[in-house]
């Protein structure tokens, strides 16, 4: 009950303190964790300006330091995921092909119960 508490509070003073901007660019990015944004994503060589790859679908991306993922949802229950390794001639920009309907006046939220109970394999 004090780490629900403790969550609800801190968010309570993130969404007091954050502009109509912030509170959207988190809401569309909660979206689009969830495969609600119809992106395109574009790798390009800085040396040769040439496309190394380009996706576009319902796509949730994962910046580490040295590599990119990319997870794509391609159906119900459905995805694929790209790796691209970055350096310093390798980058890449995401666009969003479609407007989100996000709200601007409540942080968004998301609860998924049965990850809690996680699916476990036996081999």
């Amino acid at each position: 009950m004090k780490k629900l508490l403790f969550l609800l509070t801190g968010l309570s003073i993130f969404v007091m303190s954050c502009t109509d901007a912030e509170l959207v660019s988190h809401n569309i990015s909660k979206a689009a964790d969830q495969f609600e944004v119809y992106r395109r994503v574009v790798f390009l060589n800085g040396i040769t300006d040439t496309y190394i790859l380009s996706i576009e679908g319902y796509c949730s991306i994962y910046d580490d330091s040295n590599q990119l993922e990319v997870t794509v949802k391609t159906g119900p229950g459905k995805f694929i995921k790209h790796f691209l390794g970055l350096s310093d001639n390798v980058t890449y920009f995401a666009e969003q092909l479609e407007s989100s309907n996000v709200s601007d006046k409540q942080y968004r939220v998301v609860f998924k119960p049965s990850v809690i109970v996680p699916n476990i394999e036996v081999k």
